[in-house]
């Protein structure tokens, strides 16, 4: 075939296959229209998921009647007009194809009315325009009503998935709008049914309840609120405790500017912010909001607008990290409300319920753990030592009892019965303290009386030797004593007794892992693999007999630490049983 242009319509179908995914992407369109109109109030009625009709109204500036055929014309738009506005794009739309696009594949009724204007202009077309604007009865704003999406594309028709799978994805992408524009009134119908109405959310305790109500009503009690400001960017909304994790992203929401996106940058930095305590195959829960100068962000690197890029991305990392990482360790243990269990009062189900006190910028730092083992049990004839009455100020997990099956501490506070895996608190306390030490200069190392020779792969061997002075720094000094032997001559004091063959190996790998990839955030990534498998292999074993001293020290030591409430892999390390709930379990008072 010979060079040609291509038929306006045929243009604007091309790019309709850019913009218009399926009728969630009209809807979303439409609405970013209206709120760059500057509406206060915006309804959204759909029909079959939207393919039949989707209407989107609003009480914004409206559109003049000359400019109504422009508003339906490729790259005619009111909000740029220069290269320099384009680097500064404040608002949501910009390029001046969606109606254009959406045109193209529907059949569409576009009304509106200026303040101005002593009535409304409509204008029709099937595909494309039909006629010129018509008077029409409107309130000042505007109407667009989208009707039969792909009737003349059925191929792209067929590609729909089933109404209810549609709307799905409609409801979706009109609450991640709504979550991020709270001075807006949004409501949603599809059919004769009234999906949400939400009213605008004017301050602190509004912007909760539109939250708690367009994601899950426990996020909040659940969350911390985050408001950070540094090196020109500021960072803000609701961040989820570890305990709170999802088996799946469906509760993410990050904005830029006020424009939802999905960035693999920040995703990248909220991950690493919740490493230390989030489970590999769980996922975070987040609502935050980035702001920054707009010539900081290029938002024109997507057709459907839903990645950003950054012009100054490793400090935009760095920051949401930085953010994320310290409200998160602020965290300590409240009995209170934290951790607790619940007794179902039909059923008697147990069931946990996490939320946590956020201990703010004074927070106590944590200080040098004081686990000992060298603490006597008392003889088998002696009375049971007394146990005071804990103080919630500075125990907050109380004093221990006694030890179940040699894996769970049990403790009493003020709340009433603490239950600690004594395992995964140790491996926490043991992975913070180490963390420090390396920080403050290195793990100091203990001198073995007998060296130990361990046997592994050649190339095992030669990473080693690549590896010595960052193992050092690990506490572990060793040789290479032959073609696939290594001398082992010193090790941290808490795995003295450990495998170290396997420990040797393991180490190694995450070093050599560390080595390949090579950028800064995954060294640091195999660092801490490299720290918690250390601390796991140190952290004290089922089976052990603790002595009541002995299970003190360790619950002092969780109150000191950062995250104690989860431990390196994720898991909770105590729950909380109160009065109540216990009382409740065993029917007393009734």
């Amino acid at each position: 075939m010979p060079i040609q242009v291509l038929p306006e319509q045929l243009v604007n179908q091309i790019a309709a296959g850019e913009v218009v995914e399926r009728p969630a992407a009209v809807a979303k369109e439409l609405v970013e229209n209206s709120l760059d109109a500057g509406a206060h109030h915006v309804e959204v009625d759909a029909e079959q998921g939207g393919l039949a009709r989707i209407q989107v109204r609003d009480d914004g500036r409206g559109i003049a009647r000359g400019e109504l055929a422009l508003a339906l014309t490729r790259h005619a738009t009111s909000k740029i007009a220069s290269l320099d506005d384009l680097e500064h794009v404040r608002s949501l739309g910009f390029r001046g194809e969606a109606l254009p696009s959406i045109l193209s594949v529907s059949r569409l009724a576009l009304v509106s009315r200026t303040a101005a204007d002593e009535h409304g202009w409509r204008l029709y077309g099937e595909g494309t325009l039909a006629g010129s604007p018509e008077p029409a009865a409107h309130a000042p704003g505007t109407t667009v009503e989208v009707r039969d999406l792909f009737f003349n594309t059925p191929a792209r028709r067929k590609f729909m998935r089933a109404e209810s799978t549609e709307f799905r994805h409609l409801d979706q992408a009109l609450r991640r709008i709504a979550l991020a524009r709270f001075d807006t009134a949004l409501t949603l119908r599809h059919g004769a049914r009234k999906v949400f109405e939400l009213p605008a959310a004017a301050g602190a305790t509004g912007q909760a309840q539109r939250v708690a109500q367009l994601t899950d009503p426990e996020f909040l009690d659940n969350a911390l609120e985050l408001d950070e400001s540094r090196l020109g960017l500021r960072l803000s909304g609701w961040i989820a405790l570890p305990s709170f994790s999802r088996g799946q992203p469906d509760l993410q929401h990050f904005y830029v500017n006020g424009r939802p996106v999905r960035d693999k940058l920040v995703g990248h930095a909220l991950r690493r912010a919740y490493a230390d305590a989030l489970h590999g195959s769980r996922y975070p829960a987040f609502v935050l909001y980035l702001e920054c100068d707009p010539a900081r962000v290029d938002v024109n690197v997507h057709p459907a607008k839903v990645e950003v890029r950054f012009r100054d991305s490793s400090v935009v990392h760095d920051f949401i990290f930085g953010a994320v990482h310290l409200a998160l360790r602020r965290v300590r243990p409240d009995p209170s409300s934290h951790h607790q269990v619940h007794v179902d009062r039909e059923t008697g189900e147990i069931q946990p319920q996490d939320s946590f006190r956020y201990g703010g910028a004074g927070g106590a730092a944590p200080g040098p753990g004081s686990w000992r083992t060298s603490a006597k049990s008392p003889g088998p004839g002696a009375a049971p030592p007394a146990i005071a009455e804990p103080r919630s100020d500075d125990m907050p997990l109380g004093h221990a009892l006694a030890q179940l099956n040699g894996i769970f501490i049990l403790a009493q506070n003020r709340e009433g019965l603490v239950l600690v895996d004594m395992h995964a608190a140790h491996e926490r306390v043991l992975y913070e303290r180490m963390k420090r030490a390396l920080r403050e200069g290195g793990i100091a190392s203990q001198v073995l009386l007998v060296p130990a020779v361990v046997t592994v792969p050649e190339d095992v061997a030669e990473e080693a030797e690549r590896a010595r002075e960052r193992l050092h720094r690990l506490g572990l000094e060793l040789d290479r004593s032959g073609p696939t032997t290594l001398t082992v001559r010193a090790v941290p004091p808490l795995l003295a007794q450990s495998d170290l063959g396997a420990l040797v190996k393991s180490l190694l790998g995450a070093a050599a892992d560390d080595e390949s990839r090579g950028h800064f955030s995954e060294v640091l990534d195999a660092q801490e693999r490299v720290l918690a498998d250390m601390a796991c292999r140190a952290a004290v074993r089922s089976g052990r007999q603790l002595t009541l001293p002995e299970m003190d020290a360790l619950l002092r030591d969780m109150e000191r630490t950062d995250l104690a409430g989860q431990c390196n892999h994720g898991r909770p390390t105590w729950v909380q049983f109160t009065h109540g709930e216990l009382d409740r379990f065993f029917l007393r008072g009734r």
